[in-house]
């Protein structure tokens, strides 16, 4: 764990500044979303949920909810509710961040 003082590494909302996750949480950066690059990240705080709706991406058909800053309302990514593919049911409960909306702070 990369640490300073006693806290660990945090992705920050990068408009507001609020703590959405620790590097600890980051599972994979090899993923792609709306802006580009997008980190899936096995838990998030700090944030609220949009309705579920079901979504065709690049791997498979999936419910998703939007998730975005409990501070400023910025979207953020997605989180995976269900996978219609076993391969793919590894990223249920999972959440893809755009690398574009978070910031890494020591």
């Amino acid at each position: 764990m990369e640490i300073r003082g006693d806290l660990p590494a945090t992705y920050k909302c990068r408009n507001c500044q609020i703590p959405i996750a620790y590097r600890t949480e980051l599972l994979s950066k090899s993923y792609m979303a709306k802006t580009g690059q997008a980190f899936l990240f096995s838990d998030a705080r700090n944030i609220v949920f949009g309705q579920k709706e079901e979504k065709t991406l690049i791997t498979g058909i999936y419910t998703i909810a939007a998730i975005f800053c409990t501070n400023c309302g910025e979207e953020l990514g997605w989180k995976y509710l269900q996978a219609s593919e076993a391969r793919q049911k590894f990223k249920e409960g999972k959440f893809i961040i755009e690398r574009s909306k978070i910031s890494k702070h020591f």
